[in-house]
């Protein structure tokens, strides 16, 4: 069983910002709150998985696309030129998307659709928690560690004094 607080008033991480080194704050909005707006959160740290595997694909064609002009330029020296002039014509260089090669998806994902999600997270989070993140996983921490014990600290601050 852990040390942590339990019951009354949640003790929340209140981290850092302009002018605030980071410290527990007892106040915090209310548990449904807290649960939506970290739900809303939840959200974007999947948008933004899902923006890295667009980047991973992004670059895995890129590459492919310049190994496939190497193999081309290989097949012509092996004396395959029809095989490598229709792989050159038909393949290298081709768009993934209708008129988008693969830097045009992910500019367009990001400008369409990620950069609303941030701003709009980040709007719902200052607007209902004052700009605090991960206020499910701070009184998680609260109520799991063991009071008193290293390793256990609230903060980084509260581990340096030990």
């Amino acid at each position: 069983m852990h040390g942590g607080h339990r019951g009354g008033d949640r003790q929340v991480w209140d981290g850092p910002g302009p002018g605030n080194p980071g410290r527990v704050s007892t106040t915090s909005p209310d548990e449904a709150t807290v649960e939506a707006v970290g739900k809303v959160t939840e959200a974007l740290e999947t948008i933004e998985r899902a923006r890295g595997h667009l980047y991973s694909f992004h670059q895995l064609t890129g590459s492919a696309d310049l190994a496939l002009g190497e193999a081309v330029d290989l097949l012509e020296k092996a004396g395959h030129r029809e095989q490598a002039e229709r792989l050159r014509r038909e393949l290298v260089g081709r768009n993934v998307l209708e008129g988008r090669w693969t830097f045009q998806v992910v500019e367009e994902y990001e400008d369409v659709y990620y950069d609303a999600f941030r701003a709009l997270e980040r709007q719902v989070r200052d607007d209902l928690t004052g700009g605090r993140r991960h206020l499910a996983e701070a009184a998680m921490k609260e109520d799991r560690r063991t009071h008193g014990e290293a390793h256990h600290e609230a903060t980084p601050n509260d581990a340096q004094e030990s």
